[in-house]
């Protein structure tokens, strides 16, 4: 998988931050969720998006109205209520594998 070191990279950078792994590449019927976490009774839902430079946007740039709302529906599938407190974010790695740097950005 060519992004499989930007996820392996988030998601470590999630846990040194507390975030608790549930599921990784959970696929649904709306789509995929990269990573399902937990934090503080908090669910928390991750898109990955890898950019090695500028040159086509940013990585946030790049995640679609239509990505968020499959993992909006991605999720209420998997939680199966909407009562919970849930949280999606992107993990937005700009570099390549030797050399980059990790920012979290809340989607809404």
């Amino acid at each position: 998988m060519k992004g499989r070191w930007a996820e392996d990279a988030a998601l470590a950078y999630l846990q040194e931050r507390g975030y608790r792994l549930l599921a990784r590449n959970k696929r649904t019927p709306y789509g995929e969720i990269d990573l399902w976490l937990e934090k503080d009774g908090l669910a928390v839902f991750v898109e990955v998006k890898q950019r090695a430079s500028g040159r086509y946007g940013t990585p946030l740039e790049s995640i679609r109205p239509w990505k968020l709302e499959r993992m909006r529906k991605s999720a209420l599938y998997l939680l199966g209520r909407e009562d919970v407190r849930v949280q999606f974010l992107a993990a937005l790695v700009q570099g390549s594998s030797d050399k980059y740097e990790i920012r979290l950005e809340t989607l809404f």
